[in-house]
């Protein structure tokens, strides 16, 4: 299967060029395995970022294979510039994993999406298995928050951010929703497809 990640960007200069590199090793691993193409690719979103984040993006393009980039015309938030990457990603690949830039999920969880898919699952998400490194604070404001979206009828992902696999006719389904406030963590429930998910051991 090809395999497009997409990463949003916002001022991810310092830690950009690790990252790709721990990406990178992960990607060539599996095509090693034979679980992904050897032309899956990276894409990074580069969010209206002000400082040297598209510079690097446009150097990593040049001397790593992997990698492409969208660079937005402006910051748009978190949550639109998934979907950029997304939607810029998903007639390109079998399916995306979507991971934040300082790849604070747990990477060994992205081999396990890959089998997932192949088992059929067109959904795939990242939950964190652990909240231990939240402070009280955190993670009681979080067991409100997930408890509140129950009550308002959100079917969002308990522990669940936004690091998942989507396959290419889930991504189409989410193609139709054209939410302004955009709540993919709400959104990416009510498309219907089989899912599952994988633990992620998130780190500090």
């Amino acid at each position: 299967m090809k395999l497009g990640i997409v990463a949003p960007c916002y001022n991810e200069h310092e830690v950009l060029a690790e990252s790709a590199g721990r990406l990178t090793v992960l990607m060539d691993d599996l095509v090693a395995k034979k679980k992904i193409d050897a032309d899956s690719f990276i894409l990074f979103v580069n969010d209206g970022s002000r400082d040297n984040t598209w510079g690097i993006i446009s150097y990593l393009f040049e001397v790593n294979p992997y990698v492409y980039g969208v660079n937005l015309a402006g910051n748009v938030g978190h949550q639109h510039a998934i979907m950029a990457g997304m939607m810029t990603a998903k007639d390109m690949c079998d399916a995306v994993i979507t991971i934040d830039a300082d790849l604070q999920d747990d990477l060994k969880a992205i081999e396990e999406m890959v089998d997932r898919y192949n088992e059929g699952y067109d959904i795939v998400y990242g939950v964190k298995i652990s909240r231990d490194a939240d402070s009280f604070m955190k993670r009681n404001t979080a067991l409100v928050f997930y408890k509140l979206q129950r009550s308002l009828g959100v079917k969002a992902i308990h522990n669940h951010a936004d690091f998942r696999l989507m396959s290419r006719r889930a991504l189409e389904q989410l193609s139709h929703f054209k939410e302004r406030n955009l709540y993919l963590r709400g959104l990416v429930p009510l498309i219907g497809y089989k899912s599952t998910t994988v633990d992620d051991a998130i780190s500090e």
